[in-house]
């Protein structure tokens, strides 16, 4: 039997279709979004169908009941029984009970409310309960209230094996993250760009063979920025819904965006308060460079045969590691970072010293010497003093000075080096011949010298300060030398400040200098190759880290008021376990070793929460901001000043928030099949072993600081020791297909307050057939769903649930994409109910 609710003349909602009963229950609720125009005197119609045929949906009316919404309201527990009646009126043909759900309610809570005013509220907070938050407080969770829209949701009752029902609430959301994080990257990268080409400008003379290096090298780069400027303005123009749908994979302006990225949320609430629980998962397409094609491989194949050409290449370039060429970048992040930090501290400092203040003195010192500290570090490295002597072996007097040599003139040799020396005297770089390796040290150790100077000088300054104070009313000449000195302090610091950011200065277009030569060598071998896999990797970081920003909002909301989540977010960091379902055959290999390599690249991105600083009548949209260069960005979220009180004082400090990502991945399809048996699946079997890797590195870091009581209790008593066991022997069995891996690795992301993302080649059909496996799985062993209703409620769940709702969305097409000889390949649990797959263009 299948039953269809309607109100007034719009169809408003598919229930379910039971087979096997002439007494169904359906399991699935009809729902009214907030602002639906719902009254006690609305009517709703209920209609039940006798389906034959479910893939054709071939059917026959049996009979259909009316009721009011006050009529359902007012009754006793909420509960009607009316006739069923055929067309024509003559006589019933069954009855139908109707219950009205209560979610996201406490059931002992006392209200004053007619039910018509009920009725409305329910409505109106159904918003409130996907972004956890109350109707009375609406400024509060304006950050969620912005990023996330167009929610989908669905309603199930479902009996539990203790006799009870629970209600399961199912909530899918777009998020207008999957454009703004990408538009936010992509002006990111242009200004970067601006600024390596800035940076190669200023790298001085440079002899005929690097020069030309550095000019092919610009061209590519201009031609790169025009692109991504193009790009910007395109998507500065899109407007319409906040996610890309499957079918504009292809669509080049839109390529930096994910594809059909979403929540997906599971709130279950029964009659005990324990049962009660709130599951998140966030679906994305495999972030992958469709555009680009796969035909050499993806970014994983593709840096490898690069890495292998710059080393044969190296006799004609400077060959630096990857290691090198992010060190050559963090210490360029270091200057841009501590340079203005350094400037602006000094500033205070002689402020300070202008108005005699004693206690700011010694916190402007104190700060200044933390960061001159953390600045001295920063460039302590041998990478620094061999790109050094490099540059210098580039320039056109080191050049010159070998050539005169070959030809035996002494005296030329002396007098083209005492012209090269005078042409070059302003470049802070040495560029005699003999470069002297101990130049470097002297430079770098004058700013701790300097800094020591300050230190004693201010030292000095305030003992004066305190002896003056101690003098009689008559001092005596010593007394009043001192007096009089005290009065001196700007005169006294100010040259020594001059000194020390002349030091900082020179440290700095030297180290400047060297990295940009290190970074110039990256193209080295060939520059087109170079920047295409630059792109590449920019396309699908930035897809990966929209998901990724989308994950960590939500997650940071939800557990706002978890002070063992806080406490394990600022000291060992926050889990990302991202799920795979990509094939190791044809194009989806390409995409698996795209998305293996943008979920690495996560590594290097920090989050920050700050204080929005809005006033109290304001009611902007707080989305989150991205900062930095490429391979170390912070990703600032705003908080409203109620919310961030409550967080631990480490975070309100500023300190970033690091995250782990790890990735698992199991094809399921056919094209899996040919791979086990025809091809190669090592590919995946090497991901899914560095993975497990770094999953127990974080969880030994986490015993190593922490207990497990900053973990979330869960009703099924398996140790977390046995599930990392049970990951270990699944990944190192030869087992086809093994979904056992996926299970096990999204429990202990679960058990770890980690993040779940579930992935596909789209996040449309493998990735529904997960999730809402993955929601069933939930429902049995963590809220006692009963054994005999598990495959009812992963059937309802794909017939008449959100992930329907989403193909619907990407193709307009209520049905996924597959076919019967398809799913014959699918495991048991990954396969759709009859009559919800079909053709479909995808």
């Amino acid at each position: 039997a299948g039953q269809q609710s309607s109100v007034g003349e719009k169809s408003k909602a598919r229930v379910a279709i039971v087979q096997g009963t002439r007494d169904p229950v359906f399991l699935t609720g009809a729902t009214f979004p907030p602002g639906y125009p719902i009254y006690e005197e609305t009517r709703v119609k209920l209609t039940v169908y006798d389906v034959k045929e479910k893939s054709q949906e071939t059917r026959s009316f049996l009979g259909s009941a009316t009721f009011a919404v006050g009529d359902l309201l007012k009754s006793e527990e909420q509960t009607l029984t009316i006739n069923l009646s055929p067309l024509d009126g003559s006589s019933k043909v069954g009855t139908i009970v109707v219950s009205n759900l209560k979610m996201g309610e406490n059931e002992n809570e006392e209200t004053d409310h007619t039910p018509g005013e009920v009725s409305r509220e329910k409505s109106a907070s159904f918003c409130g309960s996907l972004l956890h938050r109350t109707i009375n407080d609406p400024g509060d969770f304006s950050l969620l209230d912005s990023v996330f829209k167009n929610i989908i949701w669905k309603v199930y009752r479902l009996p539990t094996t203790n006799g009870r029902w629970l209600c399961a609430r199912e909530q899918m959301a777009e998020s207008t993250l999957s454009f703004l994080i990408p538009k936010q990257m992509i002006t990111l990268f242009i200004q970067e760009d601006i600024r390596r080409l800035q940076d190669l400008e200023e790298l001085g003379e440079l002899s005929a063979h690097w020069d030309t290096l550095r000019q092919n090298v610009t061209i590519h780069y201009q031609h790169m920025i025009s692109s991504y400027q193009e790009m910007l303005t395109e998507l500065n123009k899109f407007s319409g819904s906040s996610f890309k749908p499957s079918c504009s994979r292809g669509e080049k302006k839109l390529e930096f965006v994910p594809v059909n990225l979403h929540l997906q949320r599971m709130h279950i609430q029964s009659n005990s308060a324990q049962t009660d629980g709130i599951y998140d998962i966030v679906t994305i397409g495999a972030p992958a460079a469709h555009i680009r094609g796969f035909r050499n491989g993806g970014l994983r194949r593709q840096l490898y045969r690069f890495e292998g050409e710059k080393r044969n290449s190296a006799y004609q370039y400077i060959y630096y590691s990857p290691e090198d060429t992010t060190k050559a970048k963090e210490v360029i992040t270091n200057i841009y970072k501590l340079q203005p930090l350094m400037l602006s501290n000094t500033d205070l400092l002689l402020t300070a010293a202008r108005q005699h203040s004693s206690d700011n003195l010694k916190d402007s010192l104190k700060t200044l010497s933390e960061i001159t500290e953390q600045f001295v570090h920063a460039f302590e490295d041998q990478l620094l003093r061999s790109a050094l002597l490099a540059l210098h072996k580039a320039r056109p007097s080191y050049i010159n000075k070998r050539h005169s040599n070959l030809i035996h003139n002494p005296d030329d040799t002396e007098k083209q080096c005492e012209n090269n020396e005078r042409r070059s005297s302003k470049d802070s770089i040495p560029h005699h011949a003999e470069y002297d390796e101990e130049d470097w040290d002297r430079v770098w150790v004058n700013v701790g010298k300097s800094l020591n100077c300050i230190i004693a000088m201010v030292d000095r300054l305030l003992e004066q300060s305190d002896t003056a104070q101690k003098c009689e009313i008559e001092p005596s000449p010593v007394d009043q030398i001192a007096a009089s000195t005290s009065d001196d302090w700007y005169e006294g610091l100010y040259p020594l400040v001059v000194t020390l950011k002349d030091c900082v200065e020179e440290v700095i277009d030297r180290a400047k200098k060297a990295m940009v030569f290190v970074l110039l060598q990256d193209c080295g071998s060939n520059i087109p190759q170079a920047l295409a896999l630059h792109q590449r990797r920019d396309v699908v970081f930035s897809q990966a880290l929209a998901g990724l920003v989308c994950g960590f909002v939500i997650k940071l909301h939800t557990c706002l008021h978890d002070q063992g989540f806080l406490l394990q977010l600022h000291t060992v960091g926050l889990l990302v376990q991202f799920e795979g379902l990509l094939s190791t055959y044809s194009e989806e290999i390409g995409m698996l070793e795209d998305m293996s390599i943008a979920i690495i690249d996560l590594q290097k991105v920090a989050f920050k929460v700050i204080e929005a600083q809005l006033e109290e009548s304001a009611s902007a949209d707080l989305y989150p901001i991205v900062t930095g260069i490429r391979d170390f960005y912070t990703v600032e979220v705003q908080l409203p000043g109620k919310l961030f009180q409550v967080l631990p004082q480490e975070i309100k400090d500023g300190k970033l928030l690091r995250v782990h990502p790890v990735f698992f991945n199991i094809g399921i399809n056919e094209q899996q099949t040919l791979a086990e048996r025809f091809g190669d699946i090592s590919l995946q079997e090497i991901i899914n072993q560095e993975n497990f890797k770094l999953l127990s590195k974080y969880y030994k870091s986490f015993q190593e600081k922490l207990s497990s009581d900053c973990l979330p209790q869960f009703q099924t008593q398996i140790d977390i020791k046995e599930l990392f066991q049970s990951l270990s022997q699944n990944i190192q069995a030869r087992k086809r297909k093994n979904v056992e891996v996926l299970k096990v690795a999204a429990s202990i992301c679960r058990r770890l307050n980690g993040i779940r993302f579930t992935s596909c080649k789209s996040a449309k059909d493998r990735t529904s057939m997960s999730v809402t496996l993955e929601q069933c799985v939930i429902l049995q062993e963590e809220h006692s769903l009963h054994p005999d209703y598990f495959v009812r409620a992963l059937d309802c769940m794909r017939r008449e649930g959100c992930r329907i709702e989403n193909a619907q969305k990407n193709i307009n097409c209520r049905k996924y994409a597959f076919n019967t000889i398809q799913l014959m390949a699918f495991p048991k649990y990954y396969r759709p109910p009859d009559g919800t797959y079909g053709k479909a263009d995808t």
